[in-house]
Order: structure tokens, then C-alpha cells, then sequence
């Protein structure tokens, strides 16, 4: 592959060529890696997500079944009769 140049914003951002982007698979949202490997060097690679599992893949998933209540309801309705 032929060299190519970037250049760095005031914001400290650039852009990866499309070539690179392409050979890596690299795609909008994707995390990269940038290790230092000399003084005028670095070395940057994709990270390999690996899917969440357990009770944190789960996550948001009740938002579905259920609305947001305050929590003043909830402890409400558990303390109806308590005192009766």
C-alpha cells in the first residue's frame, strides 16, 4: 500500500484515509487503539468488541414491559396495609 498523509485539526482529530479504512473494515462508532512504538511512531488497531454477557446483557431490556415510575409510588403501594 502507498504511503499516505493525514492531517491533525486543531481539535487534535484526523481523518483515516478510505483505503485504510477499507482494508481494516473500520466503520463509523468503532473504538481504535493507538500505541506508542517510538518517539515519531504509534501503531493503531481496531479493538475487538466482545459482546457484553450475563446480567449486564440485559441491561434496559424491562424498559420495554414496564413504564418509569418515582420511586415514592413504588415504596407507596409496598406500604399499603402496613399499618392497618
Amino acid at each position: 500500500m502507498k504511503t499516505m498523509i493525514s492531517m491533525v485539526t486543531e481539535r487534535g482529530q484526523i481523518s483515516i484515509p478510505s483505503a485504510i479504512r477499507r482494508s481494516m473494515g473500520v466503520s463509523p462508532g468503532e473504538r481504535l487503539i493507538w500505541e506508542a512504538s517510538g518517539k515519531h511512531e504509534c501503531r493503531v488497531r481496531r479493538l475487538e468488541e466482545t459482546p457484553i454477557k450475563g446480567a449486564m446483557a440485559m441491561r434496559g431490556f424491562a424498559k420495554q414491559f414496564r413504564t418509569a415510575r418515582p420511586t415514592a409510588d413504588w415504596l407507596r403501594e409496598l406500604r399499603e396495609g402496613e399499618f392497618a
